[in-house]
């Protein structure tokens, strides 16, 4: 019988941590699900583990292996490789709670309909604490933007619908460069789907030291195409004029690492941007200093 939900985790050199994210889906309490694991150019042993665990035959895995391209990179391998109705990513250095699965497929059996592009759950840390806020009781529905603009904290979990995110745009890939913003296919689909909310946990995170997360400043500088892509679409959509200026400003800062002269041209909001110019000159020598001197950007 075909499966309701993939799980997918990308994995770049984190063998020493996906098999928590392993021994988490063997304690699923529902097994209507399938594990896609897509190996982004690992140069350590996470072949060997997963295909080991393949044989281990206890769930449903599939494995693939491709040149590293980065995370945004090992998504669209993943969305062009899943079959079943419902998908979501669980990265190689989290977990899920043991009941993560049940509570998914039960929400979308009981109220999932072709007006929903999927759901929206917690994140917490290992100690059990809800990462940011959780969603208010009266909150049934919403959107990604939308939890956000209404006040809402921290990272959240979505699970989509493969058929609508597969509707939209690849994310594209930049010579040398190893990151987009994955925001950007949840963005799109904001514009056209609400999320079923489930006040619960779907994922156990785990940042790690040489995360992307905890190099923020690094990622921006080493891949400065692919934020300015991000942040032009970011402020066509952002839900306020204040995030539409940050937007302005990061994609300024972004345009001068990559010597993009036509950055005004090419903006979708070039008034806002040309008043941005200023701010985002100080923004990437903040940006360049933080390089220069290691610093990290924590987001917990």
């Amino acid at each position: 019988m075909a499966k309701t939900l993939t799980i997918f985790t990308p994995a770049y050199n984190r063998a020493h941590t996906i098999g928590r994210t392993y021994e988490s889906l063997l304690r699923q309490t529902c097994n209507d699900f399938e594990w896609l694991v897509v190996d982004d150019g690992s140069s350590d042993n996470t072949e060997e583990l997963v295909r080991g665990w393949i044989a281990e035959n206890k769930i449903p895995i599939r494995y693939i292996k491709q040149k590293n391209q980065g995370m945004h990179g090992a998504h669209n391998t993943a969305y062009h490789n899943i079959t079943t109705e419902l998908n979501t990513c669980i990265d190689s250095d989290d977990y899920m709670p043991d009941d993560a699965v049940e509570k998914i497929v039960r929400l979308w059996k009981e109220k999932g309909s072709d007006k929903y592009g999927g759901i929206i759950g917690l994140d917490c840390t290992e100690d059990g604490k809800i990462i940011g806020t959780a969603f208010p009781e009266y909150l049934k529905e919403t959107t990604l933007t939308g939890v956000y603009a209404a006040g809402g904290t921290g990272d959240k979990k979505q699970v989509y619908r493969t058929d609508v995110i597969n509707s939209y745009p690849d994310y594209p890939i930049f010579e040398g460069e190893k990151y987009v913003g994955l925001a950007y296919k949840y963005i799109l689909l904001d514009q056209d789907y609400k999320l079923l909310t489930i006040n619960s946990p779907l994922v156990v995170v785990d940042y790690q030291q040489d995360g992307s997360s905890y190099n923020m400043y690094k990622q921006y500088w080493n891949n400065p195409k692919g934020f300015s892509f991000f942040r032009k679409t970011e402020m066509v959509y952002a839900p306020t004029l204040k995030r539409k200026f940050i937007s302005c400003v990061h994609y300024v800062a972004s345009s001068i690492i990559s010597k993009d002269r036509n950055f005004l041209k090419e903006s979708p909001k070039k008034f806002l941007t040309a008043l941005a110019i200023p701010f985002g000159i100080a923004w990437y020598y903040r940006i360049k200093s933080k390089v220069e001197s290691g610093a990290k950007m924590n987001f917990r």
